[in-house]
C-alpha cells in the first residue's frame, strides 16, 4: 500500500508539473489580452513599471536585487535566473495555544536556476516541540500534538515562472514540491502545490497573493490542507522593506477540521544586492491558530 501511494504521488507530481509548463506557454499568449486595457486609466499601476517589466521580459538581462521566498509566508513571484543559486535559512519560534512551544531550524531552502523560468528547490528542516511550523510556506502539513517531540524532513521540487507583469496580467509562478520525513514519528511524504501572483503598484510597492494545497496525514487520518495568503511589501528606504500579511491554514476531509488565521508584519534589510536579512512576527486571529510566532533569517545569492 505504501509503495502504491508513493507511485501515485510521483505520477500526480509529474502530471501537475507538466500542466504548469503548459500553463506557462499559455500565459505568454494571455499577455496579449493586456493590450485590451491599454487605453484604460490605471493610476495605481505605474506606466514606468509596465515599461520596465516589458523590457525585462524582452531582454531578461537586467539584474534585480535579491528577493527570497522566506521574505513572507507568501512566496516570491520571481524565479532564480539560470546559472544562479539562492540559499535561504531561518529560525522560527512558535508559541502554540494548546501544545508545546515549537522551535524550527534551519529551514534551509536552496533554489537553483535551471532555465530562465525554471528553478530546482532542495531543502531540509528540523522541528522540536509541539504543533507545526506555521511561519514557513515550505513547511509540510501542520501537525497538532500536545507532547514535545523532534522530527525533521527534506524538501524537493520545482518552481516555474508562468507570466510577467504586463498591463493587468500579473507576474505569476507555480510551485510543485514534496516533503519526506528523515526523522520522527511520521512516515508519509506530503505533496505540495502552489500558485503565486502579484503586481507592482504605486511605482515600487508589491502586492502578492498565493494559494497552496498540501495532501498530508496525521496518524491514519488523511486530509487536505489549504493555505491562502496576501502580502503588501513597501520599501521605506534604499535598503529597507516592510510588509503586512494575512494568511490562513485550513483543513478539509479531516476527522476534526481546523481553520487557523494569522496577521504578520515584517521588516527586511538588504546588506548587498545579493544578501538579505529579515525578521517577521505574527499573531493568531482565532482559537485554532497559535498565539504568536517569530521568524528571523537570511538569504544569499551566488
Amino acid at each position: 500500500m505504501h509503495e502504491q501511494s508513493a507511485w501515485k504521488r510521483l505520477v500526480l507530481l509529474s502530471v501537475v508539473f507538466v500542466a504548469a509548463v503548459l500553463l506557462g506557454v499559455g500565459g505568454l499568449c494571455a499577455q496579449d489580452v493586456g493590450d485590451l486595457f491599454e487605453g484604460l486609466e490605471r493610476p495605481w499601476l505605474s506606466s514606468a513599471i509596465l515599461r520596465e517589466s516589458n523590457r525585462e521580459s524582452e531582454s531578461g538581462d537586467e539584474e534585480e536585487h535579491l528577493e527570497t521566498d522566506r521574505d513572507s509566508f507568501t512566496p516570491a513571484t520571481t524565479t532564480v535566473r539560470s546559472g544562479q543559486t539562492i540559499f535561504e535559512s531561518a529560525y522560527s519560534f512558535i508559541d502554540n495555544r494548546s501544545a508545546a512551544d515549537n522551535h524550527s531550524f534551519p529551514e534551509i531552502i536552496t533554489r537553483v536556476g535551471l532555465t530562465k523560468r525554471l528553478e530546482l528547490r532542495l531543502g531540509w528542516n528540523s522541528e522540536i516541540g509541539g504543533g507545526g511550523s506555521v511561519s514557513s510556506g515550505d513547511a509540510g502539513g501542520e501537525s497538532e500534538v500536545t507532547e514535545s517531540r523532534q522530527e525533521s524532513q527534506m524538501l524537493y521540487g520545482f518552481k516555474y515562472g508562468l507570466t510577467q507583469q504586463q498591463q493587468w496580467i500579473p507576474q505569476s509562478a507555480c510551485i510543485v514540491q514534496a516533503t519526506t520525513p528523515t526523522a520522527g514519528p511520521e512516515t508519509n511524504s506530503d505533496l505540495q502545490l502552489g500558485y503565486v501572483f502579484g503586481w507592482k503598484v504605486f511605482d515600487d510597492w508589491q502586492l502578492d497573493s498565493s494559494l497552496r494545497y498540501i495532501s498530508t496525514k496525521q496518524d491514519e487520518d488523511h486530509f487536505n490542507q489549504w493555505a491562502p495568503s496576501v502580502v503588501l511589501k513597501v520599501p521605506v528606504a534604499e535598503h529597507w522593506n516592510i510588509h503586512g500579511e494575512y494568511f490562513g491554514i485550513m483543513t478539509t476531509d479531516r476527522a476534526t477540521n481546523t481553520n487557523a488565521q494569522y496577521f504578520s508584519p515584517g521588516v527586511h534589510y538588504l546588506l548587498t544586492p545579493d544578501c538579505e536579512v529579515g525578521v517577521r512576527v505574527g499573531w493568531g486571529l482565532n482559537h485554532d491558530a497559535a498565539n504568536f510566532f517569530t521568524n528571523v533569517g537570511f538569504g544569499l545569492r551566488f
